[in-house]
């Protein structure tokens, strides 16, 4: 049997509610994917901030978790048949806590799949392509004189949040219900705006829809605490 002591990374960030989801992140975009949901199912859970000054997320303990170096990641010390399971990927993450506790996520298999189709959207599209348009407008990528990269991530963000107005044209979540399609990309457009500052570069208010449902997500609760957690505070 599997126990949370067998993950090397609790030595280095020991559980002190053992029995509980220990979750391994910072409130990044893709981190806060992790810790909005947590909140959202009730879950009791643990978080230890994984601190990128000091390169947390390089270590041995935590690289003996998730191989690519990356938050979020969890360990869930009731996984499948009760042995402890340690996860990694904030899209996993996302479906698998759905899958525990059965909310999040339409029933309907039609709907499951149009949800999990928008979870793999986020993943492959717009966290990597806001994130690109993020360093190249706020940060090193501001200095470099030639703008056709971070012209190159503008365009595709608008086209990307295109893509995401036109499907909630009339609607006010992505598939039927609140779910983990609407979670896995709140952090990123709220990010685009607020931590980027770059909702005038693509054009943000063009995409009222996009907008509608931003403020509609910002509003719910366990967001909005979800948002803040682990924090360096």
């Amino acid at each position: 049997m599997t126990t949370l002591a067998d993950f090397p990374i609790t030595r280095r960030w020991p559980a002190s509610h053992p029995d509980r989801i220990q979750l391994y992140s910072l409130n990044t975009p893709n981190g806060v994917k992790a810790s909005i949901m947590l909140e959202e199912t009730g879950l009791p859970y643990e978080a230890h901030l994984i601190d990128f000054a000091q390169n947390d997320q390089k270590s041995d303990a935590f690289v003996s978790l998730n191989p690519n170096g990356k938050i979020p990641a969890l360990i869930d010390p009731a996984g499948p048949g009760n042995d402890a399971i340690g996860l990694f990927e904030s899209g996993a993450i996302l479906l698998y806590l759905a899958e525990k506790t059965g909310k999040f996520l339409p029933s309907d298999p039609a709907q499951r799949w149009q949800a999990i189709s928008w979870v793999m959207f986020q993943m492959g599209g717009v966290g990597p392509m806001l994130g690109q348009l993020g360093f190249f407008h706020k940060f090193a990528g501001k200095d470099w004189e030639d703008k056709r990269p971070r012209d190159r991530y503008v365009d595709e963000s608008r086209r990307l949040l295109g893509v995401m107005d036109h499907a909630l044209a009339g609607k006010e979540w992505f598939v039927g219900d609140y779910s983990i399609a609407d979670i896995a990309m709140l952090g990123w457009v709220r990010a685009l705006r607020d931590f980027y500052k770059a909702g005038d570069l693509v054009g943000f208010a063009e995409f009222s829809n996009v907008a509608a449902w931003l403020e509609r997500g910002l509003a719910r609760p366990a967001v909005q605490r979800g948002l803040a957690i682990p924090s360096k505070d």
